[in-house]
C-alpha cells in the first residue's frame, strides 16, 4: 500500500510538472497583441513612418502590433499614454524629441510625466531636417528677405508648425530671439494640415519636416529658404550657420519607446527586434530616398543622446530668454 501511495504521489508530481511546462511556455513574451501608440494624427509622417515597419516587427516578434493614434500637445499626449501604460510590454510606442526635449522646455506645465524617469527608449529610428518654406509665388527669395520684412512688420507673417512645443516651434523662438524678427506662431496638431495651410495661403510660412515639402518644391508650388541641417541632394538650401549665425538649429527625430521599468524578458525580445527592423536594408533604403537619415542607436545610446540634446537646448533657451 505504501509503495502504491508513493507511486501515486510521484505520478501526480510528474503530471503537475508536465502540465506546468506548456503553461510556463505560454507566458513567454509576447503571447498576445501589442498596442503601438502613435502620438500624431493619421496621415502624418509620424503616423506613416512606423506603419512602414510595424508589420515586419510583428512578424519578428511573432504577434500582431495594433497602431493607435493619440495626437495632441506636440506629441506629448501620446507619449504620456505610453509613460502611464502597464509595464508589461503590451503597450509601446513612437516618440519624438518634441516631447522628450523641446516641449518640456517651452511648456513644462503641460507635462504630467517625467521624460527621463517614465519613458524607456527602445531604439532611434530616423532623423530629418525641418524646412522654413514659403509659397513659390511669394515675394521672398531668401531667408534674409523674410527676416527684413518680419522686422519691419512685426507679427504680420504667420508661421505654421506641427504644434506648441515642437522642434520647429523651438527653432522659431530661437530665430526670433537671435534676429529680432517677430512672427506669429500658428500651431497645428500635425499631419498634412501644416502643408495644406501654406498651399492654401492660410499662413505665409511653414516650418516643418522637409520630406513634406520637397514634392511641392519640385512641382513649383513652394520654395525652401532654410534647413535645420544640410541635405546633400539640395546643397543650395542654407542652414542657419551658413547665413552667418553661430547657433545651429535643431532637427527632428523619431524613436521607439515603452514605459520605464519593462521586465528584462520584454527588453530581450523587443530591443533586438526593433534594431533588426530599423536596420532592414529594404526599409532603410526607402527612408533614405525620402531624405531621412536612419542612424540606429541602442536604448543606452539613445538615452544619452536625449540627455545631451536636452542639455544643449536648455542652455540655448536660457541664453535667448525662453527658459529661466
Amino acid at each position: 500500500m505504501k509503495r502504491l501511495s508513493l507511486i501515486s504521489v510521484l505520478s501526480l508530481v510528474v503530471c503537475a510538472l508536465l502540465l506546468a511546462i506548456p503553461a510556463s511556455h505560454a507566458q513567454t513574451y509576447p503571447n498576445r497583441n501589442i498596442q503601438f501608440i502613435i502620438p500624431n494624427v493619421p496621415g502624418s509622417i509620424m503616423d506613416i513612418n512606423p506603419r512602414v515597419v510595424l508589420e515586419e516587427l510583428g512578424k519578428i516578434l511573432g504577434t500582431q502590433i495594433i497602431p493607435i493614434n493619440k495626437p495632441g500637445g506636440g506629441t506629448v499626449v501620446g507619449t504620456d499614454t505610453v509613460a502611464r501604460s502597464k509595464k508589461d510590454g503590451y503597450t509601446i510606442g513612437y516618440m519624438s524629441n518634441a516631447a522628450m526635449v523641446y516641449g518640456r522646455i517651452l511648456n513644462p506645465d503641460t507635462f504630467q510625466f517625467d521624460p527621463d524617469k517614465d519613458i524607456e527608449p527602445l531604439g532611434l529610428h530616423i532623423l530629418f531636417a525641418n524646412a522654413f518654406s514659403v509659397q513659390a509665388t511669394s515675394p521672398w527669395k531668401t531667408f534674409n528677405e523674410v527676416l527684413d520684412y518680419a522686422k519691419k512688420n512685426p507679427g504680420k507673417l504667420r508661421v505654421g508648425t506641427m504644434g506648441v512645443g515642437s522642434v520647429s516651434h523651438f527653432s522659431l523662438e530661437v530665430i526670433q530671439s537671435l534676429t529680432g524678427a517677430k512672427f506669429t506662431h500658428i500651431p497645428f496638431k500635425g499631419g498634412e494640415a501644416v502643408t495644406a495651410a501654406i498651399l492654401g495661403g492660410h499662413v505665409e510660412i511653414t516650418f516643418d519636416a522637409v520630406v513634406k515639402y520637397v514634392p511641392h518644391v519640385e512641382s513649383g508650388k513652394l520654395r525652401i529658404l532654410l534647413l535645420t541641417h544640410k541635405l546633400p541632394a539640395y546643397p543650395q538650401w542654407p542652414t542657419f550657420t551658413d547665413l552667418g549665425y553661430k547657433q545651429e538649429l535643431f532637427s527632428s527625430w523619431f524613436a521607439f519607446c515603452g514605459p520605464s521599468g519593462l521586465p528584462e524578458e520584454v527588453n530581450k525580445a523587443l530591443v533586438p527586434a526593433i534594431e533588426k527592423v530599423i536596420k532592414h536594408p529594404e526599409f532603410k533604403e526607402k527612408f533614405e530616398k525620402m531624405h531621412y537619415v536612419v542612424p540606429y542607436k541602442s536604448p543606452a545610446e539613445l538615452k544619452k543622446m536625449i540627455a545631451e540634446e536636452y542639455g544643449r537646448a536648455l542652455e540655448i533657451a536660457k541664453k535667448v530668454g525662453l527658459s529661466k
